[in-house]
């Protein structure tokens, strides 16, 4: 499954996911055995694969009715090698982002698609390195193959701004052109039955038409009526349509006033969780109703926000945030790189590549109010900084709709406050830190406005919480029982939620997380155990304090 929505009507379209793949190892005990497999999956959710990190070789026949191809891959972790036929006809770097892969011209009949999907760490590798988090082998989300025409839609943009009298969708159309020789071209888009006409173009190679939409009949989106609507855009070509892409989008407007982030003029309080795309049985390739079952349950909490720790997210997931109006902050894919890691030849290019594409990709969901970068990396630093600044610079130029943010975890000696919106810290009193929760976030905070180019901006706690092993309860109250971190909490997120100089608070974490043994072997179970349920989604005594303290505050401040 690639979306929640039909995305063409005119373009041909053929999902390659949900069905049977054929996957064999490259090396290994198991190598010589092929295995029927489902995609989208994690080879460690395969009996004699939980383990495995190496090249694992998934292959598909498919049929084509002939013609322009493209491959649409929502996901491959954590290196990908195309082949069509046993010939290369693409690769890509990192999990987390989308990608497409186009052959031109293929003839019609059966073809095989083979995909080699790496997992292994290496120098080549500037972001998925060990970490605190597992990085899954696989094809972790949806593929589709499409036919295109010559001239053919990449991608709509749609930005909603506040009008006089309603809402303008300012659009950004992209065409490309696969022919080699210009062609006249024009596009008609409709929302909510207002129409907009580019005229006649001569399109290149590359071609970017845009306009804008005056709509005074639409309702905006927020947290409590997510209302959505369809943009559909098609392309005529010499007057007939040939192409169209279907967009879903939300009219809402995210500002920042003084140290408030402003949803459609109001100023939110953030209540949310950090959630890896994890689970002991699918991995990271959490199938729709796993995704959904875990948005319920944050909903049952009382929370209204998601951070998407810390890697771009399934397009699935951001749809279905969409749908239920949960606010979701989402960030590229760098965790706890230090200046010598940064300093990896590759990073500053796969970082932008990152971006690009996540941006590229999820521009159009509401959902996403602020976009993060490098959590917890060398933003202490000058090399640091000169990355934070390119990075946020590359968000500004993309996107200039939304804030930007980084979530630190310097304390008093972060350099990089100046360059965001969003002033966020990830703090652990009381768990790492042997300090009351209300006088270490007084301290920080104070810090912020007096020794840093962050004051006056909003502030967000972005990571909090405590570990619990499951079942473990003791009157004791020692650490990693349920009864300490159901203390631990309370004691934090009152501290934040109180404070009407915080914008808001993420509990870290949703779920137990599987982690990389190779990085932070030493954590029980070889897990970070900081989830309110843990890894099966069951309770620990953290989850009604959590449920109570957030239904207790608003999702608004007063004003």
């Amino acid at each position: 499954m690639i979306r929640t929505f039909q995305t063409h009507r005119i373009r041909k379209q053929t999902e390659l996911s949900s069905s049977l793949w054929s996957f064999r190892a490259a090396e290994g005990p198991f190598s010589g055995r092929t295995y029927p497999v489902t995609v989208p999956s994690c080879w460690e959710s395969y009996p004699d694969f939980t383990d495995y990190r190496g090249v694992g070789i998934y292959t598909k026949p498919f049929d084509f009715p002939g013609g322009n191809l493209r491959l649409e891959f929502q996901g491959v972790s954590h290196t990908a090698e195309i082949l069509l036929d046993g010939a290369p006809v693409g690769a890509h770097y990192n999990a987390y982002t989308p990608f497409e892969v186009i052959v031109p011209q293929v003839a019609a009949g059966s073809h095989l698609l083979e995909v080699r999907a790496d997992n292994r760490f290496s120098e080549a590798s500037a972001l998925h390195v060990p970490n605190d988090y597992q990085s899954y082998g696989g094809i972790s989300r949806g593929v589709a193959a499409e036919v295109l025409p010559d001239l053919w839609i990449r991608y709509v943009h749609i930005t909603p701004v506040r009008a006089e009298n309603g809402w303008t969708a300012n659009l950004e159309i992209a065409l490309e052109n696969l022919s080699g020789r210009p062609l006249p071209a024009s596009v008609r888009t409709e929302i909510n039955g207002r129409t907009f006409d580019s005229g006649t173009v001569m399109a290149g190679e590359h071609q970017i038409l845009k306009g804008s939409l005056l709509l005074d009949d639409v309702r905006e989106w927020s947290m409590e009526e997510p209302n959505l609507y369809v943009a559909v855009t098609t392309l005529f070509c010499d007057g007939q349509p040939v192409d169209d892409l279907i967009e879903r989008i939300g009219f809402r407007e995210i500002r920042i006033r003084q140290k408030r982030i402003l949803l459609n003029g109001r100023p939110v309080r953030i209540k949310g969780f950090c959630r890896h795309e994890d689970h002991p049985q699918f991995g990271c390739a959490l199938p729709l109703e796993a995704i959904q079952y875990d948005l319920s349950v944050i909903r049952h909490l009382g929370a209204n926000s998601v951070r998407t720790s810390h890697y771009p997210n399934d397009q699935l997931f951001l749809d279905l945030c969409d749908e239920t109006g949960l606010l979701v902050w989402e960030e590229n894919h760098a965790r706890g790189l230090s200046e010598e890691q940064m300093r990896n030849p590759n990073f500053q290019r796969q970082c932008a590549d990152c971006i690009q594409e996540m941006i590229a990709a999820h521009y159009n969901h509401p959902s996403i109010y602020i976009w993060g970068i490098l959590n917890e990396c060398a933003s202490d630093s000058e090399y640091g900084k000169s990355c934070y600044e390119k990075q946020l610079a590359q968000i500004r130029a993309l996107d200039p709709s939304r804030p930007r943010s980084f979530a630190s975890c310097k304390f008093k000696t972060d350099i990089c406050f100046g360059l965001p919106e969003v002033v966020s810290y990830n703090i652990y009193p009381e768990w790492y830190v042997d300090q009351p929760a209300g006088e270490y976030l007084e301290d920080l905070y104070q810090w912020v406005q007096t020794s840093s180019e962050g004051a006056g901006k909003p502030f967000l706690i972005t990571e909090t919480g405590a570990g619990a092993i499951y079942g473990y309860r003791t009157p004791t109250k020692v650490k990693w029982s349920e009864e300490y971190q159901a203390e631990a909490l309370e004691h934090q997120m009152h501290a934040v939620l109180s404070n009407d100089n915080c914008s808001g608070i993420y509990l870290w974490q949703f779920a137990d997380t599987r982690i990389s043994r190779e990085w932070f072997s030493f954590r029980p179970r070889t897990m970070n155990n900081k989830g309110v349920v843990d890894e099966y989604r069951r309770r620990k005594l953290a989850y009604d304090v959590v449920k109570r303290l957030f239904e207790g505050y608003g999702n608004y401040f007063e004003e």
